[in-house]
C-alpha cells in the first residue's frame, strides 16, 4: 500500500511541474452539440496507446450525467486488430473548449480544443504542456491547404511539426 500511495504521489508531482506553455490558449467558445460526433484522426504525436494505429478515429456523445461519453477506436498496422478505448470527458468551465478526460479514472488528463473550423470541419487538440497533440477531422482527409494551414499556426505556439504523425485513413 506504501508502494501504491508513493507511486500515485511521485506521479501527481511529475504531472504537476510540467512545463505550461502560456501560448497556449482554448477557443474562446465550443458549441458541445456541434462538436459531439464522429471525428477521424488526421495526425497526432505518437504516444504508446495509439502506438502502430491506423483507421483512428473518435466519438463523442452526451450522457445523462452532461459528461461526454468518449469512445476512441483503431486499427493495428500490421495485425488489423481492432483497438477501442472508451472514457468520459467533463468540462472545466463554460467555454467547453477545456475538458478533462479519463481512460483510467481516477487520472484526467487536459483536452483543450486549440482550434477550431467555422463550420466545425476540423479540430486540433492539444493541452498546456504540448504534450499531446491531435489535428481531427469530419472526414478521413483533410485538404491540403487546410493541413498547411494548420501547421503553419502549430509552428507559431512552439510546437514541434516535425513530430507530427501523419494517420493511415483507409
Amino acid at each position: 500500500m506504501k508502494y501504491l500511495l508513493s507511486t500515485l504521489f511521485i506521479l501527481l508531482f511529475i504531472t504537476g511541474c510540467a512545463t505550461k506553455d502560456p501560448k497556449i490558449q482554448s477557443v474562446k467558445k465550443l458549441d458541445l452539440n456541434q462538436y459531439l460526433g464522429k471525428w477521424y484522426e488526421i495526425a497526432r504525436y505518437e504516444h504508446f496507446f495509439e502506438k502502430n494505429c491506423k483507421n483512428v478515429n473518435a466519438t463523442y456523445s452526451l450522457k445523462k450525467n452532461n459528461n461526454i461519453k468518449v469512445v476512441n477506436r483503431c486499427q493495428d498496422i500490421t495485425t488489423n486488430e481492432k483497438k477501442e478505448a472508451i472514457g468520459e470527458a467533463k468540462k472545466v468551465d463554460n467555454t467547453n473548449s477545456k475538458l478533462k478526460v479519463t481512460f483510467f479514472w481516477p487520472f484526467y488528463g487536459d483536452y483543450w480544443v486549440i482550434m477550431l473550423a467555422k463550420d466545425y470541419s476540423y479540430a486540433v487538440v492539444s493541452e498546456p504542456t504540448k504534450k499531446y497533440l491531435w489535428i481531427l477531422s469530419r472526414t478521413k482527409t483533410l485538404s491540403i491547404n487546410i493541413q498547411n494551414k494548420i501547421v503553419k499556426k502549430l509552428k507559431t505556439l512552439n510546437f514541434d511539426t516535425s513530430k507530427l504523425i501523419w494517420t493511415i485513413q483507409e
